[in-house]
């Protein structure tokens, strides 16, 4: 089984109390001066990472889907483990087992079939990983793995076979990745990848921010995270300390794949990183029975529009082994007759199989370097 050990993931001192009867975390009730009850505020973050569904029999039963799913559930957690937190899990319909939020978490047994140009690492990584924990594919820019968990493990995840247990520096071997920074002034972009580098604790992020702030040829600073959207909790004061401080532009890649994705939640947490002065995009996957359609795809804009996320990419699935149930016939996007997007505002031109498909966040440039 691929694990993104639970021994990597931030803890607290309550991270698996709190739990009611369907194993959500529970707000604790406490009366005020005049008798009414109030609620306490929601678990930390923290605590909604630990306490993520870990087991897919629990998955099942949580979302009521018939037994059926079962054997697929467990065969697909064998080759890489379910994490689903009870945030995102909230925003799923039960009983429903094509729900496009539900579709991205839940292993099935198709995920073992080997499918001719599916691998473990579609983007070739490992050619392009000099030290522990850094990847250095294009000029310019730098991909450094900030942490190896993730609050969310989605099926079809390029990385979801990624060696991270060898890609976890120490303290010195980080000095040492820092040193080579400082070292190539043609290097002007920094970004903070994973795993989910927002899983890391905020004092390793700060740390880490500031060094790379002392580099005066680094100009940006990008992270790709997922962490804000599945437990939007995670954009706090420690968080906002760090991340406005950095003199770096900050640029924020969010991945959300479909509308029901953005709830109120996430909107607030967005609201608070756009006060911070950081820049919001967001790159989605184009998924087979998740937001394949012009009007899947025409909903998640506008909704990412009115959570101030400016929809960036839309990418054509990577051939990650264990991916291929996800690929859309004929690795091309949906069409309609009135021009690539049918008409559909703020739709990337990928969605209709243009542009640059590639996924890696190296792949993707925020600006010319």
């Amino acid at each position: 089984m691929i694990t993104r050990s639970p021994a990597l993931l931030q803890r607290s001192d309550n991270g698996d109390k709190g739990h009611n009867s369907c194993g959500q975390h529970e707000a604790k009730e406490t009366p005020s001066s005049d008798g009414t009850t109030l609620l306490a505020t929601p678990p930390s973050w923290q605590a909604q990472l630990t306490g993520a569904i870990r087991d897919p029999r629990e998955l099942c039963r949580r979302l009521g889907l018939d037994e059926r799913w079962l054997p697929g559930a467990e065969a697909g957690h064998g080759l890489f483990e379910v994490r689903v937190p009870e945030a995102f899990l909230a925003r799923m319909r039960p009983e429903d087992p094509d729900d496009p939020l539900l579709r991205q978490v839940l292993p099935l047994g198709e995920e073992s079939r080997p499918t001719p140009g599916y691998v473990a690492d579609p983007l070739e990584e490992a050619a392009h990983t000099p030290a522990k924990g850094l990847i250095h594919k294009y000029s310019g820019r730098v991909l450094l793995i900030a942490s190896p968990a993730c609050a969310v493990n989605c099926r079809y995840c390029f990385r979801r076979h990624f060696p991270y247990a060898e890609n976890s520096p120490s303290m010195a071997q980080w000095e040492a990745t820092l040193d080579t920074l400082r070292d190539d002034t043609t290097i002007h972009e920094a970004i903070l990848s994973g795993g989910d580098p927002l899983a890391a604790s905020d004092r390793r992020l700060a740390w880490l921010v500031e060094r790379l702030g002392e580099i005066p040829h680094l100009r940006r600073l990008r992270i790709h995270t997922r962490l804000p959207v599945v437990i939007p909790q995670r954009i706090d004061d420690a968080l906002l300390a760090w991340l406005g401080g950095t003199r770096l532009q900050k640029v924020m890649v969010l991945h959300i794949n479909h509308a029901n994705e953005i709830d109120d939640g996430v909107i607030a947490a967005c609201a608070r990183l756009r006060e911070a002065g950081v820049t919001l995009l967001n790159q989605s996957v184009l998924l087979r029975g998740v937001n394949d359609s012009i009007e899947a795809l025409a909903a998640l804009s506008e909704r990412l529009f009115e959570a101030g996320i400016l929809p960036y990419y839309l990418h054509v699935l990577d051939p990650v082994a264990g991916a291929a149930h996800f690929d859309v016939a004929g690795r091309r996007g949906p069409r309609t007759g009135r021009g690539p997007c049918g008409g559909a505002a703020g739709v990337p031109d990928a969605a209709a199989g243009q542009g640059d498909p590639r996924r890696g966040e190296q792949d993707t440039a925020i600006a010319p370097s």
